[in-house]
């Protein structure tokens, strides 16, 4: 897949998750990977982008004495899952079309 895609596309999965209930990045490294490969190592700016942009916040929970990073979506987040939504039609426009033309020849 397309790494600009595919980094799209993990943002908003990234998102999705958190709409479902806050988490923290292991655990949305095991819920993602179900449906599209994610490490560690592209989860993590990832998720720095999303709070940059303003699309999650942070906060601390202590958890068998150490402090876990979770992550909640925010109003800004939930309104860039649903231009993704509304943007999937044209995308899915595009694929019918290039299907069609590979069907064609």
């Amino acid at each position: 897949m397309d790494i600009q895609i595919k980094k799209g596309l993990l943002e908003v999965c990234v998102l999705a998750i958190l709409q479902r209930e806050d988490s923290y990045g292991y655990k949305m490294i095991r819920d993602i990977s179900d449906y599209i490969e994610i490490s560690e190592s592209t989860l993590y700016p990832i998720l720095k982008r999303l709070e940059n942009g303003q699309c999650l916040t942070t906060y601390s929970v202590e958890h068998n004495g150490r402090l876990r990073k979770y992550y909640s979506i925010t109003d800004t987040g939930r309104e860039r899952i649903r231009s993704f939504i509304a943007e999937w039609s044209e995308i899915v426009r595009v694929y019918d079309f290039i299907v069609q033309e590979e069907k064609d020849e």
